[in-house]
């Protein structure tokens, strides 16, 4: 009679578990372009969704993270510990509000805060999540690459809480028409952190957000010093309104800063065009932009890997070439 009554009631609370949590990171004042789509992929999951922003930045935005479409209500996390997104503060915080309300799923962008935050969450409630998806099957069956965007699996989880982290160019941005009810979230979490934000160091740009634009130009190695990468790429970026890119091997070699790397450890994009200067397209950089509508490769190696997936290719010298195309565009 007992193990009956524990059954029942463990099967009424699995009925009351009906919510979607989703993680909406909030930058200067807005909602960035990778949580909109994470949204949408938390609409694909058919369940209600409740956002949640964190810290002085995120209570900036929350006006305007209220007006994504498909929310039901926005917390806000107002507290200044949760500003930069720290994982050690962040998570313990998350644990709280999932085990609290008995959300069924938590969806986050799989951005760097994302990435940093979400295997710390999932420690904390005893699940595995599920990473980088690119497709919602049904509210447990998800799809995610592997072997560098090679194959696709297809994932199914187990777990009571689905944790999940979406591949931002997989799906289309939430509208910004709707009008949720904002709720503060004003319990205290003790996380017993003994990490200490110290600063950053911010590469300003007034061209698109290289992961949601829809025009990126990327440099590779072939344009051998920063000097070269800067006079052949910026005057192409500027005509096409694009946002800038590069290889791993520019950003290790120092042409340009880590936070332009497109690849399998930079960002994931899928832009209208795609232009690669001076790009040889290692595996590692193709799993981050083969999904570009139109790719464009001048290189002046008629063997480059880049060429396999490129829709227009142009052999020759990029130093000739990019000028020459500026100069007619």
């Amino acid at each position: 009679m007992l193990r009956s009554i524990a059954a029942r009631r463990l099967f009424s609370s699995t009925l009351a578990r009906k919510d979607t949590l989703a993680f909406i990171e909030v930058a200067n004042g807005k909602v960035l372009a990778a949580s909109l789509s994470a949204i949408s992929a938390a609409k694909a999951i058919g369940k209600p969704i409740l956002g949640i922003v964190l810290g002085p930045e995120g209570e900036k935005g929350a006006e305007s993270a209220a007006k994504i479409d498909g929310l039901a209500k926005l917390l806000v996390a107002k507290d200044a510990k949760y500003d930069h997104y720290l994982a050690e503060e962040v998570a313990p915080l998350l644990k709280e509000l999932v085990s609290k309300n008995s959300y069924t799923h938590f969806v986050t962008p799989a951005s760097a805060v994302g990435k940093s935050f979400l295997p710390r969450l999932g420690a904390l409630l005893d699940v595995q999540p599920v990473s980088d998806i690119t497709k919602v099957v049904s509210e447990d069956t998800f799809v995610r690459p592997i072997y560098a965007g090679n194959a696709l699996a297809t994932v199914k989880s187990k777990d009571n809480v689905v944790l999940a982290s979406v591949r931002a160019s997989a799906f289309p941005q939430a509208e910004l028409s709707g009008s949720a009810s904002i709720e503060d979230v004003s319990e205290a979490v003790e996380s017993g952190n003994r990490t200490e934000f110290v600063g950053e160091d911010l590469v300003k740009s007034e061209r698109p957000e290289l992961g949601s634009a829809s025009r990126v130009v990327s440099g590779g190695r072939g344009l051998k010093n920063k000097e070269t990468f800067d006079s052949i790429m910026n005057p192409l970026a500027e005509k096409l309104n694009a946002a800038i890119g590069a290889s791993r091997a520019a950003v290790d070699a120092g042409y340009c800063d880590n936070s332009l790397q497109v690849g399998q450890t930079g960002k994931i994009v899928a832009p209208e065009l795609y232009v690669a200067v001076g790009v040889s397209g290692a595996i590692q950089h193709l799993a981050g932009m083969k999904d570009s509508k139109t790719v464009v490769a001048i290189n002046k190696d008629p063997e480059a890997p880049i060429f396999n997936v490129a829709d227009i290719g142009l052999v020759g010298d990029l130093n000739e070439a990019v000028p020459e195309l500026v100069s007619k565009l």
